[in-house]
């Protein structure tokens, strides 16, 4: 039952990540072929749109929290860890699942702290872009900081799970009774 669960969550992780990975070059395309434009429009039609320049910035957002989101699914995500080159290599997974503990926390209030913010957004409303109202084009702050808490979830069990398996082998290897 664990492992068919397991197979599950696996397969929904790689969906999501699929969806993840397009809809982040789906947006990067969009930013290029905008600025492209906004570029074109203003050095030879003396104008350009308005719109463009705030949608920009927005997309920006986008891209960079998304990103972030997915380089922590692989795992390639800023991390000081000058800890684990002094330690041993016995405390190593223990200094490893601290810092995905104490990164799964601050995730989890930063994802708190950005539900606030979009339901500030929501009742005081900022002005609306292209027909969607600022709380619309914020709502990736929750969405990318929810993600990224749940994959720093998932890396602090499986590394909880690793090191409890890694003690039990230890300590039957180290005499314990057959």
């Amino acid at each position: 039952m664990i492992r068919q669960g397991t197979r599950i969550l696996r397969v929904i992780s790689h969906a999501v990540a699929w969806l993840e990975e397009g809809f982040l070059c789906l947006l990067l395309f969009a930013m290029i072929l905008l600025s492209c434009w906004q570029i074109i429009s203003r050095d030879f039609f003396s104008g350009g749109y308005a719109w463009i320049d705030p949608l920009l910035r927005y997309l920006v957002l986008w891209v960079g929290l998304l990103g972030a989101s997915l380089a922590t699914r692989k795992g390639k995500h800023i991390a000081i860890d000058l800890a684990s080159y002094m330690a041993t290599e016995r405390a190593k997974p223990w200094i490893k699942l601290a810092g995905d503990l104490f990164s799964t926390l601050v995730a989890g209030v930063l994802t708190f702290a950005a539900i606030i913010f979009v339901r500030n957004e929501v009742q005081f409303s900022g002005d609306p872009l292209l027909a969607i109202p600022s709380w619309g084009w914020n709502m990736i702050f929750p969405l990318a900081f929810g993600m990224i808490c749940i994959r720093f979830l998932h890396t602090t069990l499986t590394g909880l799970a690793a090191v409890f398996r890694a003690k039990s082998v230890s300590s039957d290897e180290s005499g314990g009774t057959p």
